[in-house]
């Protein structure tokens, strides 16, 4: 309508003058301006399609509020799931998606890179603890040397998610085998991990509604997921927790195999250094808001400050051999190698 009353106005000054060239001149400039109001209109309206770990779910709701008050007509469609999984969606299923946020950078680089994306930011930490709650059995008595012969008990159930679809399910695999070194006892691994299998979940936040009905005593999860939920937890020791930088050679000594990006092939997951990554995907359907978002959430003072109030440390600037290829405006969150 207002681009109507431009040309009307235009009509009246120029009538009588002859001036044709004014006019045509003056019609091309509404013809721009609606193109604009076009296109920010389309702005307002985006979507923007965010794939993120279970374990990221408090921060990411938080950061997500955050990013709808700056951005009030973008609809921010937050979906959780194992970070596996997550891929999956992307490689398997050709889900759109603009972020995906993974509990272990390498399954963005294991997975995505090069085919659906070639850098990633390593931006968050994390450790690996055993959670329990006020009913558990024999929580008085649990303690980081003990907790192992406590768990092998009968009538002690225990739970954990799935290696194939969720970063936690493989460090918990790789907990138990450091652990079997650092008790010495040989064997152990393999029993607690034939214990209790119809405990396994797909992601470690399903793990939560068991612990809450008394289903289980105990089970492994990252330490932001219970601190952000008010649980108790056994902290482990650093030798088994992934949680130690300066460990990083002593985890690589536990493997675990996983399901890779097709039924038929598998991936070699060692210990290492909990670390979280975030891309944003080569063909996403919303890229300006998707950059916009990952400002936010790299930016100290904001989403970095969310995160370290989860329970989840920054790592940011954190080193990359993906550094080349990461976006001149996303530089400053990464170093190189």
């Amino acid at each position: 309508m207002w681009d109507c009353k431009i040309i009307d106005m235009t009509k009246a000054f120029f009538r009588g003058r002859g001036s044709t060239l004014a006019l045509v001149f003056l019609l091309l400039l509404s013809g721009c301006l609606r193109q604009d109001k076009q296109k920010q209109d389309h702005m307002d309206s985006q979507e923007l399609i965010i794939f993120h770990a279970g374990s990221l779910s408090v921060p990411f709701k938080e950061i997500a509020d955050s990013f709808r008050q700056q951005h009030p007509h973008v609809d921010v469609k937050l979906e959780a799931a194992g970070s596996v999984d997550c891929a999956r969606k992307i490689t398997e299923l050709n889900r759109e998606c603009d972020i995906m946020a993974s509990a272990d950078y390498r399954v963005i680089d294991k997975l995505l890179i090069p085919e659906h994306t070639d850098w990633l930011i390593r931006f968050a930490a994390n450790e690996m603890v055993l959670v329990y709650h006020k009913g558990s059995r024999y929580s008085d008595q649990v303690s980081p040397e003990n907790w192992p012969d406590f768990l092998m008990r009968d009538g002690v159930y225990y739970g954990r998610s799935n290696p194939d679809s969720d970063p936690c399910g493989y460090r918990t695999v790789l907990t138990l085998r450091l652990a079997e070194q650092h008790y010495r006892k040989p064997g152990m691994a393999s029993q607690l991990l034939a214990k209790d299998q119809r405990f396994i979940r797909p992601k470690e936040t399903d793990l939560l509604a068991l612990l809450e009905s008394g289903a289980l005593d105990y089970a492994f999860l990252y330490r932001s997921v219970a601190e952000q939920h008010g649980l108790p937890y056994l902290t482990l020791p650093d030798s088994i927790n992934l949680g130690n930088p300066d460990l990083e050679e002593h985890y690589a000594t536990a493997t675990v195999d996983i399901a890779g990006g097709s039924p038929s092939d598998t991936i070699t997951m060692k210990g290492e250094p909990m670390i979280y990554g975030v891309t944003m995907l080569r063909d996403a359907p919303n890229p300006d808001v998707a950059r916009d978002f990952l400002h936010l959430l790299l930016d100290s003072d904001q989403g970095m400050e969310i995160m370290q109030n989860n329970g989840q440390p920054s790592l940011v600037p954190a080193a990359t051999e993906h550094y080349q290829n990461i976006p001149q405006e996303f530089k400053n969150y990464a170093t190189g190698i």
